[in-house]
């Protein structure tokens, strides 16, 4: 007798655990691939397995086995109700970062159109996201990757939004004056290497993951282009590590004297955010 879809997914998850990889990754994947919700799997699930979807199956388990990401396998993410295209190029966007694009939301007035730019953009998954919120701000996205630059421009025209793409190393290239900056950028120093998830580790980006002096070599960058490349009144929004509070809201209280510079914190309780104001 065929087996069902949810025997051969129970079986499937548990050969992911014994791999230390989570078992859930496999049902995610195939959810995805079959264009089914819960309630769909629900209908389907105790229904035999056709033969397309078990090679399906042990295809993409090969893979999740080796600790792949199963964004990377699908090709999308999604991120803050929209799906985002990912590459091996770009960084797979994370909850904690849709916490930062609502406090954006939430500390930005939306009666006027003001310039705001995303430094290191990665899918375009901040930028973009801001720009669907509110369509009449005049965003810009930065990035210093030409192939992430083209997974955002792609994000771009399947979201079916117009911002502005700049290829620059942090805002060296970028000529005006935003009144927000917003940014996720490298933030993990070379030292935490072997406490990092082997996925992260082996599979995204380098480049959009570390940086040097323990991680804080782009934030003292955004610092010190910021003094000219932010306007009087402006904020700034930064993702940071959650042992890198202090270090980061010292290096923009430096910079900006005047401002309060805030630590804020994830919905785990971690210190997530920093806010320039």
């Amino acid at each position: 007798m065929a087996k069902t879809y949810r025997e051969v997914l129970q079986w499937a998850s548990s050969f992911l655990e014994e791999k230390q990889v989570e078992g859930k990754a496999i049902e995610y994947v195939f959810l995805a691939r079959m264009g089914w919700n819960k309630t769909q799997w629900l209908l389907h699930m105790n229904e035999p397995i056709s033969n397309q979807a078990y090679e399906q199956i042990q295809a993409d388990l090969a893979k999740l086995a080796t600790h792949y990401p199963p964004q990377y396998l699908l090709g999308f993410a999604e991120f803050y109700g929209y799906q985002f295209k990912v590459t091996e190029d770009t960084l797979i966007p994370r909850p904690e970062t849709e916490e930062l694009v609502e406090k954006c939301l939430q500390l930005i007035p939306n009666d006027r159109a003001i310039k705001l730019v995303d430094i290191g953009t990665g899918t375009g998954a901040i930028a973009l996201t801001l720009k669907k919120e509110r369509p009449n701000w005049q965003i810009s996205a930065v990035d210093l990757s030409l192939k992430a630059l083209a997974v955002a421009k792609e994000n771009a025209e399947k979201l079916q939004t117009t911002i502005q793409f700049y290829h620059s190393d942090c805002l060296s290239e970028v000529g005006e004056q935003f009144e927000v900056i917003v940014s996720n950028p490298p933030y993990i120093s070379v030292d935490e290497w072997q406490f990092m998830d082997q996925s992260v580790r082996e599979f995204e980006p380098k480049m959009a993951l570390f940086a040097e002096k323990q991680g804080l070599a782009i934030y003292e960058k955004i610092a010190e282009q910021a003094k000219e490349k932010l306007t009087t009144n402006g904020k700034i929004f930064l993702e940071i590590g959650f042992q890198q509070g202090q270090a980061v809201q010292k290096i923009f209280q430096e910079a900006f004297p005047t401002k309060q510079v805030g630590i804020y914190q994830d919905l785990s309780g971690q210190d997530r955010m920093i806010i320039v104001q």
